[in-house]
């Protein structure tokens, strides 16, 4: 039998079930969300070059129109237990698939910003996440809480991550480089808005990431504070002012914005969490863990159970597809060498 289950219709598992599928492998895959790519629905754009999501989106979706894929969506999968040599998958209706392998690509999940509550989110209206503006980015409709064009936006950095009081001490790697592309994007739809990034150390980690920095000063006047935000409070005509410190300058510093925005972090999903316990590949901070970082990073300790993308850690979308191609090649390996073996 050549039938793997693939655990969430995210970047990673499309990716990974359109290649098994190309080598006539028998696909299952399963999403809980009523729609697949769930967190990639809302973006606009996509660094380093400012690509369209959407046409990304398309792209994907249409590797699913493949024979031997079978996609479940709104189906939640509560429990995976080896069975002899094969493996059954069960939903949360009380169905079981038995497949061969099984890929866990169960993704991540935003942190939830009103977890500060010094930064107002869900308090003051012009406090707002990444995620919020990346949808009035798409939509075109950048507004402040009274529905004018901000004169002034404000982003602030590792909201979520590289905080011990948040729990999350992981950098979530691709926050640095969001902030930058919103930016610019702002500057592109309202070129006479002030725009401050505060970050703590901008960690520009991928190819182009350093230039889009730069041109972001250069070019688009975006202008960069180091330094953290302690406090943010509204005032009397609904403004947010903020409390922080330039650490550059050793000196406080107290600012007022139209918006505000939180630049969130990257979780472990509740799937990712609930999966990992009852398949006992849990690591930090309820992501799965693979059996070695460097050789084996797509696989776990028990043999046909792999984990591929942002399941594992915070990862950008290139990677994610990446990791899920050599995720791909070793399920290949593992299924024909049980071929083999039962001949």
């Amino acid at each position: 039998m050549k039938k793997v289950a693939i655990i969430g219709a995210g970047p990673a598992g499309i990716e990974a079930a359109s290649i098994l599928a190309n080598q006539q492998v028998e696909v299952l895959l399963f999403e809980k969300s009523l729609n697949t790519l769930s967190n990639m629905l809302d973006k606009a754009y996509l660094f380093p070059d400012f690509s369209p999501a959407n046409d990304l989106v398309d792209k994907l979706n249409k590797k699913l129109l493949h024979q031997q894929i079978t996609l479940f969506t709104g189906t939640e999968i509560t429990d995976v237990k080896k069975d002899g040599k094969e493996w059954k998958v069960i939903d949360a209706k009380g169905m079981s698939y038995i497949v061969s392998a099984v890929l866990l690509t169960s993704g991540y999940s935003v942190f939830d910003a009103k977890r500060k509550e010094e930064l107002g989110y869900g308090i003051y209206n012009g406090v707002i996440t990444s995620i919020d503006l990346e949808k009035m980015i798409k939509y075109n409709q950048i507004e402040n809480s009274m529905g004018d064009k901000p004169k002034r936006i404000v982003f602030l950095q590792c909201v979520g991550s590289r905080d011990e009081k948040s729990g999350n001490n992981y950098c979530s790697k691709i926050c640095c480089v969001t902030a930058v592309k919103q930016a610019i994007e702002v500057k592109k739809l309202l070129p006479d808005t002030d725009v401050y990034i505060f970050y703590m150390d901008l960690r520009m980690w991928g190819q182009s990431f350093e230039e889009m920095y730069r041109e972001s000063q250069e070019k688009y006047d975006v202008s960069y504070v180091r330094g953290r935000i302690s406090e943010a409070a509204s005032t009397f005509d609904k403004k947010i002012q903020i409390k922080a410190e330039d650490t550059l300058l050793g000196v406080p510093l107290k600012m007022t914005t139209d918006l505000l925005v939180l630049m969130v972090g990257m979780e472990a999903s509740c799937g990712t969490k609930t999966l990992a316990e009852t398949l006992h590949i849990k690591g930090e901070y309820g992501f799965a863990k693979s059996l070695n970082c460097h050789l084996q990073d797509n696989e776990t300790t028990q043999q046909g159970l792999f984990i591929a993308g942002s399941c594992k850690r915070p990862m950008g979308i290139n990677e994610t597809l990446a990791d899920a191609r050599s995720a791909s090649v070793i399920i290949m390996d593992y299924i024909n060498a049980m071929q083999e073996n039962d001949k």
